[in-house]
């Protein structure tokens, strides 16, 4: 499951890995005069991105080894292309978001507009008086013109007679009803246009804000903070969007990562073997038993300035002791008794951590020597000299210093210089032996 939750962190990361730096490709790229100078800006700003999400793993491993001038470049290297990046954001969330609601809007009021045309020209169409079609006027009108009384009149320029005058009264409501019927054509087909503009436009996608989701969040903030407006609410969208981006992918590959323990040190099972079970079992049962005077015989505990209780491989005291320990409980107790106690004792599993470099080299090339010191520098150079013949990486040497420090031996400052106190080096003990000159005894003749 813990594997699963890494993956799916490292994936989900990635992704806002990627838009944060085809965001900043973009931003570099707009900076380039020519498409050559883009694509430099662009690939440099993408690189500084992906590097934004490497370095807190530089930052924590440097805060881990007491690297603190390492900490503090990759802290600032981190400030750094984390400003550049989020400004790159900033302004691309913003376009974006401003963009959009400006499209919205100006779908919004074009729909308006043609609604408000409609409404307009049907309007215009009920205030037409009432008329037959275009058509059938036209045809009553031409009907009358084949009369006698069109000519008689002179087309009703003048009418003397009843019946003319009346002929004429009537021609001129057909002219009169013609142009309404003219008009009522137009307002149709301007009404049939609108409503075919209104058709090509989906109402579904057309909302009456620029921006529905500000606008529900600024009517939620104004009911505990007066005076906000929907400007701040798309700012503060806008802010809020580019930090998603910036601290995910800067963080997302860290925190993911997180999951696989990349700095746990797994000390190798030991097997339990029943040889150990009962040296620990005869070990304990006859602790109580010891006398006096062993006790007093006892030897203080060493430190890590003394340094001849490394030369003895610990198998060859654990050994002899055991050995010891098992006859002290054969003479003093009966073997069924012995056999029935160390039964009882549970055996004792310990986890043995395994030797670091630094204790190696201490305990291969370092000899208590009481009266010499060891400069800081000398021992470092012996130190890689030792890296070099075991073909091992040599560590910094703050960290080398601070893990040797760490052995308990004892240091002071002097001259200028800081110096290991109460050791010497054995290349240096070596050397120092084969320059002695021989010593002859006197009675060798």
């Amino acid at each position: 499951m813990r594997h699963v939750l890494g993956v799916l962190g490292v994936l989900a990361a990635g992704v806002l890995l990627l838009v944060s730096a085809a965001m900043n490709w973009r931003f570099g790229f707009s900076l380039g005069r020519t498409e050559f100078d883009g694509q430099i800006y662009g690939a440099a700003s993408a690189a500084a991105d992906c590097l934004k999400a490497l370095v807190p793993f530089f930052f924590f491993a440097a805060v881990r080894n007491r690297v603190w001038s390492q900490a503090a470049a990759s802290a600032l290297v981190w400030v750094v292309v984390t400003a550049y990046s989020l400004t790159s954001a900033l302004g691309h969330a913003a376009l974006n978001r401003f963009d959009t609601s400006g499209q919205r809007a100006h779908q919004a009021q074009s729909y308006q507009d043609l609604r408000g045309e409609l409404k307009k020209a049907e309007e215009q169409s009920g205030w037409i008086p009432q008329h037959r079609p275009y058509e059938t006027v036209q045809s009553a009108i031409n009907g009358l013109k084949t009369q006698k009384a069109w000519g008689n009149s002179d087309q009703c320029r003048s009418a003397d007679t009843k019946s003319e005058r009346t002929f004429c009264q009537q021609f001129h409501a057909l002219n009169a009803e013609l142009a309404a019927a003219s008009e009522g054509q137009k307002a149709q087909a301007n009404i049939a246009e609108i409503r075919g503009k209104l058709g090509a436009t989906d109402a579904k996608s057309v909302s009456t804000e620029a921006d529905p989701q500000a606008k529900v969040l600024t009517d939620l903030a104004a009911a505990f903070i007066p005076g906000v407006t929907i400007e701040h609410v798309q700012m503060a969208m806008t802010i809020f969007i580019a930090l998603l981006l910036e601290i995910g992918s800067g963080f997302g590959m860290y925190v993911a990562f997180s999951q696989w323990r990349l700095y746990d040190r797994q000390a190798p099972a030991v097997p339990a073997t029943a040889h150990a079970v009962d040296i620990t079992a005869a070990a304990a049962v006859a602790a109580p038993v010891l006398t006096p005077a062993a006790v007093q015989s006892k030897k203080p505990r060493s430190t890590a300035n003394d340094n001849r209780s490394l030369e003895i491989p610990l198998e060859a005291k654990v050994a002899p002791a055991a050995l010891a320990i098992t006859e002290v409980v054969a003479e003093e107790r009966p073997a069924e008794a012995k056999i029935a106690e160390v039964r009882s004792v549970p055996a004792v599993a310990r986890q043995l951590v395994p030797e670091s470099d630094t204790e190696r080299y201490y305990r291969e090339c370092v000899v208590t020597q009481e009266g010499d010191t060891v400069t800081h520098n000398d021992m470092y150079l012996d130190y890689c000299t030792w890296c070099e013949r075991k073909k091992k990486e040599p560590m910094a040497q703050p960290n080398f210093v601070r893990e040797f420090g760490e052995l308990g031996v004892r240091k002071e400052r002097s001259k200028g210089r800081t110096r290991w106190v109460g050791i010497a080096l054995r290349s240096q003990v070596g050397q120092t032996e084969a320059m002695k000159p021989p010593l002859y005894r006197a009675d060798a003749a």
